[in-house]
């Protein structure tokens, strides 16, 4: 038997359901239809030349499009989808970059989407909308719409499977459209999730799951010790030009106060000042290394405070909205707030946003954050941007990360850590 407040908590989802479907079979079967008829012509001019320069810009606009539908996986239906492109290195050739791309098994696995996306993934995105909007016409037709088409001597109009010729069966094409309203409301929220499942079906990596799951683990573990490397080397430079320099200047001085100290007590004191003041310099550079590799506040007051404070910093304005309850592992967290930093400071320098957004939530073992900017977009993983070096912090982690940025903004970056809470 059904409750007020279960039909009224249920109908919104309902309702959400089938504007998303509707949004997923228009907009979808649009950008899959144009993407594969550009890849697939693109990679036709490979041969003549041409398609070495087009190729690799309209795949990237094909994991663009993918990478927008795994968000979109997640935060509507918590369905996740790994994304498995293989990192490629800055300062590529062009021919090199386009064989890499070709060469990689989920760019055919993405062309394979872009086909099924326009057929059954067309269908499964349609029906939440159908079953939600289609009862309408019947509805209309019961009301009297059915005098539009006929006279009530023939039949005018097909509602499904009612052949409409009178007022008669308009009153079961009303009839019928209850019915689908009905199955509306108990399939519309499953059948989104059925489109999801299928996107993930044809975009995760399949029988070779565990092969590319070496791989990734394989490139992750070599980009967490070249990342350990250069961080080690940025901490041993940083000190010697630093501190190290300040604190033997600061002994030489004292050397000289020790030889003057009876001769010359008035230079001694100046040099026993000037010392002073090289140990407080010293000292405050050795704080700020120390907070460059882990930030007081995020040992003190967790990943959720330190975005908060990062974002304070920020010269634009900003806005962080955090649903978490609990810490992650300090590791976990000393990659998230890093990432959020390089993320952050890209908006900044690049974007041309006058506002930011950074949200925070953890669900389902995940710990997921977005920041989304009003920039101009075209931001993009690869190519050297700082977007490559968060991708491979994430990726030490089985993290991931999706970037959404057509050319006019907004862009969203999401980022996916796997971890508990304490």
């Amino acid at each position: 038997m059904w409750s007020g407040r279960g039909i009224r908590a249920r109908g919104p989802e309902v309702l959400v359901a089938g504007g998303r479907g509707l949004v997923l079979a228009v907009g979808g079967f649009t950008g899959a239809v144009v993407l594969f008829v550009l890849s697939v012509v693109s990679i036709l001019l490979v041969p003549v030349g041409v398609g070495i320069v087009t190729t690799p810009w309209v795949l990237t606009g094909v994991r663009a499009f993918a990478d927008r539908r795994r968000i979109s996986a997640a935060e509507w239906c918590g369905i996740r989808i790994p994304s498995t492109y293989r990192s490629l290195p800055a300062g590529l050739s062009p021919w090199t970059r386009c064989l890499r791309m070709l060469g990689d098994p989920a760019t055919w696995r993405d062309l394979g989407w872009l086909v099924v996306d326009m057929t059954a993934g067309f269908v499964t995105a349609l029906l939440p909308a159908a079953l939600l909007f289609y009862p309408l016409e019947g509805f209309a037709l019961a009301a009297g719409l059915w005098r539009v088409f006929t006279d009530g001597t023939h039949v005018g109009w097909w509602y499904g499977f009612v052949p409409v010729s009178g007022q008669g069966s308009a009153l079961l094409a009303g009839v019928l459209g209850a019915a689908l309203l009905v199955t509306s409301y108990f399939l519309s929220p499953a059948l989104l999730r059925v489109h999801f499942l299928l996107v993930r079906s044809v975009l995760a990596s399949g029988d070779g799951e565990l092969a590319e799951r070496v791989r990734v683990l394989t490139e992750t573990r070599r980009a967490a010790v070249d990342t350990s490397a250069a961080e080690l080397r940025r901490i041993e430079r940083d000190l010697h030009d630093g501190a190290q320099a300040r604190l033997v200047a600061m002994g030489m001085d004292l050397g000289t106060v020790d030889a003057l100290i009876e001769k010359d007590p008035a230079k001694a004191r100046r040099l026993l000042a000037q010392a002073r003041r090289s140990s407080a310099e010293a000292l405050t550079e050795l704080r700020d290394l120390v907070r460059g590799i882990h930030p007081p506040v995020l040992a003190e007051r967790g990943l959720c405070d330190a975005v908060r404070a990062l974002a304070l910093r920020l010269p634009l304005a900003s806005e962080v909205d955090v649903d978490m309850d609990g810490r992650a592992e300090a590791p976990v967290e000393s990659a998230a707030y890093f990432a959020v930093s390089e993320v952050l400071t890209n908006a900044v320098k690049h974007s041309g946003a006058e506002r930011l957004w950074v949200d925070l939530q953890h669900r389902d073992g995940m710990l997921r954050i977005t920041v989304t900017d009003d920039g101009e977009g075209g931001a993009r993983v690869g190519a050297g941007s700082g977007l490559t070096g968060v991708e491979r912090r994430l990726g030490t982690f089985d993290g991931v990360l999706a970037v959404s940025s057509p050319a006019g903004g907004p862009t969203m970056v999401t980022m996916e850590i796997p971890c508990a809470l304490s």
